[in-house]
């Protein structure tokens, strides 16, 4: 931004006009004796004898003002660059705002047990964007609080998938910890937010026991994506939706193709979802008609629209067919929010061109070859390595 600042001087122009006294200059006269001054009975009046603060003369009409010409002061020295610390034993390093770096949260689980592989290091990362090998310039792995956004479903649909989200909402708050901040939202036709951010797991609690008769039947799943998605933008630091639905949309506003837009104009924003209804499914399941039919292609189109949401932005889906898998699946979405590598970045394109850049990470060993694990009796383990897919640069203002 230029910040253009003006001087305006003021011009002092005399005017010379005529006079009895300069007419009597241009025809010859007698000189005229000067009159005596007598002495003045008053006293001088202080402001008359004090100079005029710009320096000009004085008349008859008081000073006149002729502004002086200020001595050019020094320039003042250029800020100091910002310094981001980074915790101990890492190196402070400086960021400048016309330099992009790029943050990245990194998962590292196992396949099998969906457990968080600690104790990697920075040399064991490699970091692709737009398939180009990118120089890490920060890594450390940390282990943080919930910033996260509990975004249920809530609407007049089968008792089955109503139970389902309320077990799995109070499965969701009673794993939280004293330092964690979480809103709860729900949708149905209208996205409503019951509790704004608060660590008070007792609000959390109290919201849910809100959730008791639904009123509308239809699920705007793109509309209360969008908007949640809309308000953590505007929210500092790592978020999170934990979204809790059937994946069904069935009359938003908001197309499935601006929700994907708008997951990836948001940074620094990870889902993780939950789906609801999948022992309703199962009683559905083997039925003939064109109807059931039907049904069962709406709800695989629900499902992929879950796992793209959370595949998008390095989080994870899980559909459990029975309430007693939740307390292990939102133990999962725990471990992996909490425990996790971050890596930062400066992009070997820096043109700020608003463009989708497409990411990938990978492990290697210490001879640069794909990283195998093994168990303690030398098996190998097969591991998931969780990450967003991409993000979109910024875009330079002229």
């Amino acid at each position: 931004m230029k910040f253009v600042s003006g001087l305006s001087a003021a011009a002092l122009t005399a005017l010379v006009l005529s006079s009895p006294a300069f007419a009597q200059q241009s025809t010859p006269s007698s000189p005229t004796p000067p009159a005596q001054q007598q002495p003045s009975t008053q006293p001088p009046n202080p402001q008359d004898q004090t100079a005029p603060e710009a320096g000009g003369p004085t008349g008859d009409n008081g000073s006149i003002a002729i502004p002086k010409k200020k001595e050019k002061e020094p320039e003042p020295p250029p800020p100091p660059e910002p310094t981001v610390k980074n915790p101990p034993g890492l190196q402070n390093f400086s960021l400048r705002v016309d330099v992009p770096v790029v943050t990245l949260d990194v998962g590292v689980i196992l396949e099998k047990t969906h457990q968080f592989v600690p104790n990697l290091k920075e040399e064991n990362f490699r970091v692709y964007e737009d398939g180009k090998p990118q120089e890490i310039a920060s890594f450390q792995q940390i282990k943080a609080p919930i910033t996260a956004v509990l975004l249920v479903e809530f609407a007049a649909n089968s008792y089955s998938f109503i139970y389902d989200m309320r077990n799995a909402a109070y499965t969701f708050a009673e794993q939280l910890r004293p330092d964690d901040y979480v809103a709860v939202m729900t949708y149905d036709m209208h996205t409503e937010i019951l509790t704004d951010f608060t660590t008070d797991k007792r609000v959390v609690m109290s919201s849910l026991n809100q959730l008791t008769i639904p009123t509308w039947h239809e699920t705007n799943l793109f509309d209360a994506l969008y908007q949640t998605l809309d308000r953590l933008s505007r929210v500092e630091g790592r978020k999170y939706v934990v979204l809790v639905s059937s994946g069904r949309d069935t009359f938003s506003k908001i197309t499935l193709d601006k929700v994907l837009q708008k997951i990836k104009a948001t940074p620094n924003v990870t889902i993780f979802a939950i789906g609801t209804g999948q022992f309703a499914r199962l009683m559905t399941e083997g039925r003939g008609g064109m109807g059931g039919q039907i049904r069962e292609m709406d709800y695989l189109q629900a499902d992929n629209q879950m796992t793209t949401f959370a595949r998008m932005t390095g989080g994870m889906a899980f559909f459990p067919r029975f309430a007693g898998e939740l307390p292990d699946d939102f133990g999962l979405i725990n471990e992996s929010i909490r425990n996790q590598y971050v890596l930062t970045y400066k992009p070997s394109n820096n043109k700020q061109d608003g463009t989708y850049r497409k990411l990938h990470v990978e492990l290697v060993d210490n001879e640069g070859h794909p990283l195998k694990m093994q168990d303690e009796k030398h098996k190998p383990v097969k591991y998931d390595v969780i990450s967003r897919d991409g993000y979109k640069a910024k875009q330079e203002v002229e």
